[in-house]
């Protein structure tokens, strides 16, 4: 009857702590804004400090007081190409860069491709079947346009790695085609081998 009431007493203390097993993995909620780095690969805090650093470096160039008088400039996002070792999505980059693009409050956003030619098809469609459509041929025309590249160096001695990641953005002058400003941000991550395996 006591090795019994043991046996409950220790299969009921493994289920309130959620081990079912040597094996068995935990899993809890976290803040979305904190980092979880369980490796060196470029993760979603990267993404957002490097969007947010960038354009925010980009405001303080002359280009921005050069063109008041003129209204708020309007920036199209061309692509920004990933040349990276490892898979990043670009999609994601790109939402950052648009976000903090448009808090700053000092330039416009428009859309650009994919996004534009489905707005496009919206408002053809929109012509034939609504009432007060918008009008074809109204769009503001982007005064600026920002492109760029991520690329990443692998530094490896046997079971340490230094992974570094450069994202490189540039802006052109829509009109004269002038690169009006250039950025550049690295970010370098180091993951050692642990005493205890990888």
């Amino acid at each position: 009857m006591m090795k019994k009431a043991l046996a409950v007493a220790v299969a009921a203390t493994l289920l309130t702590t959620g081990l079912t097993g040597c094996g068995g993995n935990r899993v809890s909620r976290v803040d979305a804004n904190q980092e979880v780095a369980l490796t060196d690969r470029w993760n979603d805090k990267d993404s957002a400090l490097v969007a947010e650093e960038m354009i925010g470096d980009m405001m303080t160039f002359p280009w921005i007081s050069d063109f008041k008088g003129k209204g708020k400039p309007t920036v199209i996002i061309q692509q920004v190409l990933n040349k990276s070792h490892e898979h990043i999505s670009a999609e994601t980059f790109l939402n950052d860069l648009k976000r903090a693009v448009i808090r700053g409050g000092q330039v416009k956003f428009v859309a650009g491709g994919d996004e534009r030619a489905r707005v496009r098809d919206e408002r053809a469609d929109q012509e034939l079947n609504a009432k007060n459509a918008k009008q074809m041929g109204q769009e503001k025309a982007a005064d600026f346009a920002l492109s760029g590249t991520i690329n990443s160096f692998v530094d490896q001695l046997g079971g340490d790695r230094v992974t570094t990641y450069q994202v490189d953005l540039k802006l052109i002058d829509m009109e004269s085609n002038e690169e009006v400003w250039n950025g550049q941000k690295k970010i370098k991550k180091v993951q050692e081998k642990s005493s205890f395996g990888w």
